[in-house]
C-alpha cells in the first residue's frame, strides 16, 4: 500500500428521493426516469457556465453511505460469484469514489437537474464533468464477466450486500 494520501472537498450535494441504497437502481441506465438535482456549493457556480449545451454529464461522487471496510473481491450486483472490485462497480472500494452519467435536463445556477440518477440523497459530490461520446465510449469495447449479465442492468436493484 501507498502512503499517499489526497484530502477532497465536497463542491456540493446530490438530491435524489433515495433514502438508501436498498431498492435503488445499480447503475442510472436503469433509471431513466427519476429525476435528482445536482446542488453546486455558491462557490463553484460560476463552474457551471457553458454546461448546459450537453446533454449528459458525469457525476463523481464519494459514497457516505458505504460502509469504509472494502475487499478487492465482492460478489457485484450482476453475479453470484466473486470478483476482483476493480473489475465492478461495487460501492465498497479502497476510495469510495462513485461515476454516474446522468441525462441533463435543466440548469438554474447553482442546480443541475439531471435524469437517470442512481446515487443515495444526500452524496457528497467531488465533481461535474461533461459527458463527450468521441472521448467516453471507444469504437470497440469489451465488457468482460458482464458479458452474461448485461440484460439485467436495466431492471436489477440494489440490495442490502454493500453495508
Amino acid at each position: 500500500m501507498t502512503s499517499d494520501r489526497f484530502e477532497y472537498e465536497a463542491i456540493g450535494v446530490i438530491r435524489t428521493p433515495f433514502d438508501s441504497p436498498e431498492g435503488m437502481p445499480i447503475q442510472s441506465v436503469g433509471n431513466d426516469a427519476t429525476e435528482g438535482i445536482v446542488e453546486v456549493d455558491e462557490a463553484y457556480e460560476d463552474g457551471l457556465k457553458d454546461l448546459n449545451g450537453f446533454t449528459h454529464c458525469i457525476l463523481l461522487y464519494h459514497f457516505h453511505k458505504s460502509s469504509s471496510r472494502s475487499s478487492l473481491h465482492v460478489e457485484p450486483f450482476l453475479d453470484e460469484e466473486k470478483r476482483g472490485v476493480f473489475a465492478t462497480r461495487a460501492p465498497q472500494r479502497p476510495n469510495r469514489i462513485g461515476i454516474s452519467i446522468v441525462e441533463i435536463d435543466t440548469i438554474v445556477r447553482p442546480k443541475v437537474v439531471v435524469d437517470g440518477i442512481d446515487v443515495v440523497d444526500g452524496t457528497p459530490l467531488l465533481d461535474i464533468k461533461p459527458f463527450v461520446p468521441e472521448f467516453d465510449v471507444p469504437d470497440s469495447a469489451n465488457t468482460g464477466w458482464l458479458d452474461a449479465s448485461m440484460s439485467a442492468v436495466r431492471s436489477k436493484q440494489a440490495d442490502g450486500r454493500f453495508r
